[in-house]
């Protein structure tokens, strides 16, 4: 299973710095600093940031934008590509848009763009928080928390999560200031949204023993994570395991540890329920799954929860799952994926990719979902 990463170029991001115009919003400014001899750098930039990926081509698959806005560069460094929006001459903001949309209904497991404030903001109008996203700086104005350090730095945190490290989720804000205020002389900068950015491996919450997790304070965290984010408006299936039977705790609900139970607004509807009964529920209210791994073994489906079937995992939706671990518990599969083993090969497959795997309170990380063949 490859690694979808999709790419965004803006090509006229930066155009606007060297002929001290402040920034290249606009299409009228960005034809102004051209006509003042600035040159794009954009591609320059983003080329720094794949050229750290070059070793791990063969496990990535690249998704873009026609010409200047992915193609040409992915191409030309030779990795594997597919155009999947056909951009305009100039590009404007909306080509940024349109892909940006593309790209999330794909379901690339990272969306990676160049660019600078401006850039950022089309993108987050899009994506929101729904997929991770990382910002490779290549504009005048870089205010947003959304961007790497550097060009290299955005490769090297790509490269962490093609090699199936443990790369955590945080929440980044796009900024922008206003460009005509910023000429007079005046800075006003305004918060726009925020997006999911993976950043390197850190301990944060609950971290003892030289930098080992204390796994009652981190299911602790876990839990209460969940609970908190639980929305009236969905049922929830409890799978089993005593990760998720912390979160039953946390309700102050019996959980079955080998069983499924059904929880709705914080109440224990039904308890060890069949694969029929869950079908039947399923089809009264929207539903969202709980589930951990297998320690040691990492399957989260196929084994010990065959209560979960396959009509019920397709009708639920893979956006719909929720998969709880402890880093220690996901570090223990040493690079391994989690397993998808259904019975169903189809859904298997679509099962596949980059999930996220929430690890801590508001704590994340993004891991690979495989097939059983990978671990032989």
């Amino acid at each position: 299973m490859k690694f979808k990463l999709g790419l965004i170029i803006n090509p006229v991001a930066g155009l606007g710095g060297s002929v001290a115009l402040k920034g290249s919003d606009g299409a009228q400014t960005a034809a102004q600093a051209i006509a003042l001899g600035a040159e794009p750098k954009a591609n320059i930039r983003t080329k720094a940031a794949l050229e750290q990926l070059i070793p791990y081509q063969s496990q990535i698959e690249v998704l873009t934008v026609s010409g200047e806005m992915g193609e040409r560069l992915a191409t030309e460094l030779g990795f594997s590509c597919q155009v999947i929006y056909q951009a305009g001459t100039p590009t404007c903001p909306d080509d940024t848009e349109q892909a940006a949309q593309i790209l999330k209904a794909q379901g690339v497991d990272l969306l990676l763009f160049a660019g600078g404030d401006g850039t950022a903001r089309n993108i987050c109008h899009i994506i929101d928080d729904t997929l991770p996203v990382l910002g490779i700086p290549a504009g005048c104005k870089i205010h947003s928390g959304v961007y790497a350090i550097t060009p290299k730095a955005a490769g090297r945190v790509v490269e962490l999560l093609v090699k199936g490290e443990l790369v955590t989720l945080g929440e980044a804000d796009v900024m922008d200031i206003d460009e005509e205020a910023f000429r007079a002389g005046t800075v006003k900068a305004k918060r726009y949204g925020e997006m999911k950015v993976p950043t390197e491996l850190r301990y944060v919450q609950a971290v003892k023993n030289g930098g080992k997790e204390t796994d009652e304070l981190v299911l602790a965290d876990i839990a209460a994570y969940v609970v908190s984010e639980m929305d009236e408006d969905w049922q929830y299936i409890m799978g089993s395991g005593s990760t998720v039977g912390a979160i039953m705790a946390e309700m102050g609900l019996e959980n079955t540890l080998l069983g499924v139970d059904l929880v709705d607004d914080q109440q224990l509807i039904a308890s060890d329920l069949t694969a029929q009964q869950l079908l039947d529920y399923v089809a009264n209210k929207p539903t969202k799954l709980v589930i951990t791994l297998i320690g040691g073994q990492g399957h989260i489906f196929g084994r010990g929860n065959q209560q979960l079937s396959p009509a019920l995992i397709q009708a639920i939706g893979r956006d719909n799952i929720i998969v709880v671990a402890t880093k220690t518990k996901l570090q223990a599969l040493n690079g391994r994926p989690l397993i998808a083993d259904t019975g169903d090969s189809e859904l298997d497959d679509a099962l596949s990719g980059y999930m996220n795997v929430t690890t801590g309170f508001n704590d994340h990380v993004l891991y690979r979902v495989g097939h059983i063949e990978e671990n032989k």
